[in-house]
């Protein structure tokens, strides 16, 4: 059995390893493969899965989660495959993985250290980063008296305590408790000033743009679906948590109309909630979007789940966001049920066609004529135009590139000068020149009847769509 000083360790690499769990009435899992996501996670974080053990109970006991004649029977199973390590597919309290690990003489990895550890290895920008080590330090904190209790102290239980009379452990203990808060206090001012500047860019991009986000479980084909709009080069792989880190990128509609989509870090069901909060804040460009892409992974057997823990994380988002004050409505949401190819036959889409109406089957693959891209396309182009009408919109002649945005982005119909200015009697998308005017453009606009409209800069709000007439 490890030593209790080096339960700091989270690595599982390369080890062999048995997965337990004990299913409670409201516990989440895929019956059909009850260890499908937690094999998945340790085989990422490089263990070798040999094993696997469940209990089911009403309720968890406290000494050890699972009862004791199971423990010893996850010993025995240890012992008969060789096995280094426990991995547990929920949270264990410090007090219960130091029982089990006593009990089994094994080492015991719970889901949120599983997850840390992946993240870690994962993680390669400094916000990434710093997120990370945040989230290991809120980990171990509360542990910090399990990992310092190889120390004897002084006086013993029954002993009379006092000034004077704590044990080295309990010394260190307390050394250990400063210097983690002390650096938790650092690494979160630091996050707080890189956050802080890309909020300031996702409001910037806001003005000028109609934002797009792409959201969704891991491993859904999220990064795959941006990279085949864009020329983002998102890193794209089969495997959970491929990307740890949002992106920002152009997808050209055509016709001149462009917007910006995000691709963001993928959820995942029973997240840490030492990662919670750091992680949310990256999905900044998700929640502060036009329009929000939810991509679900049709073939997986799981889908549901899946469904269920995306939209439970955005509702929390969003509720989040009404706490702290912020009125803009929640972004409309269009399901994409991906990997539509890879079905055997379409009887889950019509399931899901009854569930979500408006979802489209989708192959997120760049290949000629993928299946749902161009119907995609022409929903994101609709949406991004606004209520197209019939306009006379008056542009100063010295101003160019509005001029040639509205001609691109519209059909000009016709067009009158005098010294100063054009005006273009063009039909154009409401939403297009309130993006204009957000980025600054000196415009006028009126019906074609002469009726003056007031155009305001661009909003959130898909529905009023940054006018008032």
């Amino acid at each position: 059995m490890p030593a209790k000083h080096e339960r700091s360790e989270l690595q599982v690499h390369a080890e062999r390893a048995v997965l337990a769990a004990v299913r409670l009435p409201d516990s989440t899992y895929d019956p059909r493969d009850p260890f499908g996501e937690l094999r998945e996670l340790a085989h990422q974080a490089g263990a070798i899965v040999v094993g696997e053990l469940t209990q089911r109970l009403e309720k968890p006991i406290p000494a050890t989660y699972m009862g004791s004649g199971k423990v010893n029977e996850l010993k025995a199973l240890c012992e008969t495959l060789d096995a280094k390590t426990i991995i547990f597919d929920h949270d264990l309290s410090p007090k219960q993985i130091s029982n089990i690990e006593k009990e089994t003489q094994r080492k015991v990895v719970d889901r949120s250290e599983l997850i840390l550890d992946i993240f870690a290895s994962r993680a390669t920008t400094r916000e990434a980063q710093l997120q990370v080590e945040i989230a290991q330090l809120e980990y171990t904190y509360p542990r910090l008296k399990a990992m310092w209790d190889h120390l004897e102290r002084i006086v013993g239980s029954g002993g009379i305590g006092g000034i004077g009379t704590r044990g080295p452990g309990e010394m260190q203990l307390e050394i250990d408790r400063r210097l983690v808060q002390r650096k938790k206090v650092l690494l979160k001012r630091e996050l707080e000033e890189i956050q802080g500047r890309r909020k300031r860019e996702v409001q910037a991009r806001k003005r000028e743009h109609f934002t797009v986000g792409i959201v969704g479980y891991t491993n859904a084909g999220k990064s795959t679906l941006f990279n085949t709009l864009t020329a983002g080069g998102a890193y794209a792989d089969d495997r959970l948590f491929a990307t740890l880190m949002t992106r920002t990128r152009q997808w050209d509609l055509g016709g001149g109309l462009s917007v910006m989509l995000s691709d963001t870090v993928g959820f995942v069901r029973d997240i840490p909630h030492h990662l919670v909060a750091s992680f949310k804040a990256t999905l900044e460009e998700a929640t502060h979007a036009d329009l929000l892409l939810i991509v679900l992974d049709v073939s997986d057997p799981a889908c549901e789940i899946h469904y269920a823990t995306v939209q439970k994380v955005l509702a929390e988002m969003f509720e989040e966001l009404r706490e702290a004050g912020e009125t803009d409505p929640e972004p409309p949401r269009v399901v994409l049920l991906n990997k539509a190819d890879k079905l055997d036959d379409n009887s889950p889409l019509l399931v899901w066609g009854r569930k979500v109406p408006d979802s489209i089957p989708l192959c997120s693959l760049p290949v000629p004529d993928a299946l749902g891209q161009a119907a995609l396309g022409d929903l994101v182009r609709a949406a991004a135009m606004g209520d197209v009408k019939v306009f006379d919109v008056t542009v100063p002649l010295a101003d160019a590139k509005t001029i040639s945005i509205i001609e691109n982005r519209g059909e000009v119909l016709d067009r009158t000068y005098d010294e100063k200015h054009v005006t273009l009697r063009a039909r154009i998308g409401t939403r297009q020149l309130a993006m204009l005017r957000s980025a600054g453009a000196r415009l006028d606009a009126a019906t074609t009847d002469g009726q003056r409209v007031e155009i305001a800069p661009h909003r959130a709000d898909p529905a009023r769509a940054g006018w008032d007439t």
